[in-house]
């Protein structure tokens, strides 16, 4: 059975497309068949795993979640054998028009997702910074959530916003959904900020917070502008040594 994770939080520039290729990655070099969903216009994921955002204009996400095209139709393989890819690109921006009228329309992700048949162990949910259409029906299709965490000032604003709606999503559409950790990222161990605002996190959520954290890494900057994941890119890096031990956390830790 298919684990779906959604890599979520309102806020731009915490590390959720960097999570979610990553992540991904070294779930597939674990040998787990992995599906990594772009659910972002921007199309950052698309392009961060090596693929032309512009080079599927009638076959991306946005094609299968108004119904024009299977959801299987989309799916692209990537350059690592148990990663897949379903991309996307400025097509998605029409998704908040196109959804007016449509009946349950919070459900179009989930209904998709369940006519792959279990084929993958892990699905992994890039979400734009917003919580919108596309972020409530990833929380709706998912069976937990992962929030990227910058270890910066003003780290926790708007956290409370994302898990009140995972609450209102949790008691009226999808009741299996589950705070699946708090994922610290761009930790400068040199910063005193940064060892700050980790004790204050782990202080206010307890076990929810992983124990991995995602280190302030160049070489983890730079691999997205050469459409690699890190561990492709130098798997000698902190950076993929870090997402190498998230996945492992992930995996040994049920979820």
């Amino acid at each position: 059975m298919n684990k779906i994770i959604c890599i979520a939080n309102q806020k731009g520039g915490v590390g959720k497309t960097t999570t979610a290729i990553n992540l991904s990655a070294s779930l597939a070099a674990a040998e787990k068949k992995t599906l990594l969903i772009d659910g972002d216009s921007q199309g950052n994921t698309t392009s961060g795993i090596g693929a032309d955002r512009n080079s599927f204009q009638t076959a991306n996400l946005y094609h299968a979640m108004i119904g024009q095209v299977p959801l299987k139709n989309v799916i692209l393989k990537t350059m690592l054998p148990n990663l897949d890819l379903v991309p996307s690109n400025q097509d998605l921006i029409g998704i908040e028009v196109e959804f007016i009228g449509f009946e349950e329309k919070e459900n179009r992700l989930k209904i998709l997702l369940n006519s792959l048949d279990n084929h993958y162990d892990f699905i992994v949910i890039d979400c734009p910074p917003s919580l919108g259409v596309m972020t409530i029906n990833a929380l709706v299709a998912a069976d937990y959530l992962i929030v990227p965490l910058q270890c910066e000032y003003l780290a926790m604003e708007g956290l409370g916003y994302l898990l009140n709606t995972v609450k209102l999503v949790k008691a009226q559409l999808n009741p299996r959904l589950a705070l699946g950790g708090i994922l610290l990222t761009m930790f400068d161990q040199r910063n005193l900020l940064s060892h700050q605002v980790s004790e204050d996190v782990r202080k206010h959520f307890g076990d929810k917070v992983l124990k991995t954290v995602i280190p302030r890494n160049v070489r983890l900057s730079e691999s997205p502008s050469h459409g690699l994941p890190i561990i492709l890119y130098d798997i000698k890096s902190r950076g993929a040594l870090a997402y190498i031990e998230m996945a492992k956390e992930i995996i040994q830790g049920g979820l």
